[in-house]
């Protein structure tokens, strides 16, 4: 998809969940909504979805999509990375990422994006597989730093 085109397409994304995330006030019900949202409008989403920071461990949160890891091993894989990192990482082949964790051998690239809590600490993570290598660029890096913005923080 050119990157006109999916900019277009993400805005009204936005725009389509800051309204329908008006009435909540639950974070697991925003990234369920976020999840759902975005796995069947955006073209190359094929598992979308949300890992929770829990007691030191990355768990399974809301999601879209096949069968996911319940729990990432620590310091492993792209979703670590944006925790540790603490910002977003695009791997256009994940079978060149240095411990990619396989929850799905049909996924060939990812993006992570980290969401932070009111005193800054990553609190989870959003996380996209396509099954398509490049499938994420940087247009795809704002415009979900900006949609997972929206969820509200945990108390």
């Amino acid at each position: 998809m050119e990157k006109e085109k999916k900019a277009g397409r993400y805005a009204r994304v936005l725009e389509q969940l800051e309204t329908l995330l008006l009435k909540s006030n639950n974070t697991v019900s925003d990234m369920a909504t976020i999840a759902a949202l975005l796995h069947h409008k955006m073209d190359d989403f094929f598992w979308t979805g949300f890992y929770l920071l829990h007691d030191g461990q990355l768990q399974v949160g809301p999601y879209q999509g096949s069968l996911a890891c319940i729990d990432l091993k620590k310091d492993t894989g792209v979703c670590w990375a944006g925790v540790n990192r603490r910002e977003t990482v695009v791997v256009p082949d994940v079978h060149a990422f240095p411990g990619h964790i396989a929850c799905d051998g049909r996924s060939n690239a990812e993006i992570v994006v980290p969401l932070f809590g009111k005193t800054g600490e990553v609190f989870a993570v959003l996380d996209v597989d396509s099954t398509r290598k490049n499938a994420f660029d940087e247009v795809d890096a704002v415009w979900l730093g900006k949609i997972v913005s929206l969820v509200q923080q945990p108390q």
